[in-house]
């Protein structure tokens, strides 16, 4: 597998009030008028909001970011009081179902998440949650976090690949988080069932953080697109032909870091999804965001 790289597609503007920094994690709605993607920006305190922009993918270039979020941090005390950011959408028996995880601020860690629902029920881009609390938090089987969804319709099911946490190690500054990819079904999308089945473990002790999983499915093969990180976060890729046992390739990955440049340092966050006959990854590069969207497109497989 080889990704060709076509540039810094999304710069974050930085010139509004919810996005002074970051666009980080896309999602890409395919319309008939382009790309219309949904990323998180962060705010002066840190925090993130869901926004879009519309994109030219032939021209690569942006034509319109949205002035406010489609989405903005919860109430004090909710499990996402600190920040939105988003993950995957689907559509749902009429409505567009769009999954998010929940950010809170720790006291002993320096985060909790949890994945939260918010449902566009009239296509106008009007969003509103599912519900106050989060639809996976932390249970005796993700004890410490749940986050960044991938979510495909299968029939009657819904299935969900999901990061979920494995611990803390004490670390300096400040503590270490630990997490992989772990799967769940559902029949509305809402309540979801999960026995703590591991797609995408840790290959060695040195890395902590397997994080954001794409699934596409090609026929009867199942492809995964995530990030894994020691240092650094790079690109990870595995195949399944059930969606459940995963055999790692991310030699097979074909998409590594610049020699300079905007990600120069990491390449994270990945989305692949196919559109005009082609099939295109965005992802993030230094900074987790910092430096905005890339595009590539899958020039051989």
């Amino acid at each position: 597998m080889r990704w060709g790289k076509l540039g810094l597609l999304v710069e974050p503007p930085r010139d509004l009030p919810w996005m002074v920094s970051h666009a980080a994690l896309p999602v890409v709605d395919v319309t008939a008028s382009g790309l219309r993607v949904y990323f998180s920006g962060r705010d002066g305190r840190g925090r993130g909001h869901i926004g879009r922009v519309d994109v030219d993918v032939r021209r690569r270039r942006v034509l319109a970011v949205s002035q406010a979020p489609v989405l903005s941090p919860g109430p004090l005390g909710a499990f996402d009081d600190h920040g939105v950011t988003s993950a995957c959408r689907l559509d749902v028996g009429g409505s567009t179902y769009h999954y998010y995880t929940g950010w809170n601020l720790g006291v002993t860690v320096p985060f909790y998440l949890a994945i939260g629902l918010a449902i566009d029920e009239t296509g106008n881009g009007a969003w509103r949650r599912a519900a106050a609390g989060p639809i996976l938090g932390r249970t005796p089987v993700d004890p410490y976090l749940a986050a960044s969804p991938c979510v495909r319709r299968e029939g009657d099911r819904l299935r969900m690949w999901y990061v979920s946490g494995t611990g803390w190690a004490d670390g300096s500054p400040r503590p270490e988080h630990r997490y992989h990819i772990r799967y769940a079904e559902s029949r509305d999308g809402v309540t979801w069932e999960r026995a703590g089945r591991v797609c995408i473990d840790f290959r060695d002790e040195g890395e902590h953080a397997i994080a954001r999983p794409c699934v596409l499915r090609d026929g009867d093969l199942y492809r995964m697109w995530y990030c894994h990180r020691g240092s650094a976060y790079r690109l990870g890729y595995a195949e399944s032909r059930d969606g459940l046992t995963w055999e790692r390739l991310d030699e097979r990955a074909g998409l590594d870091v610049s020699p300079d440049g905007w990600d120069a340092e990491m390449i994270a966050y990945p989305f692949v999804f196919d559109a005009d006959g082609e099939r295109y990854m965005l992802y993030n590069g230094n900074g987790y965001g910092r430096t905005g969207i890339g595009l590539a497109v899958l020039e051989s497989d």
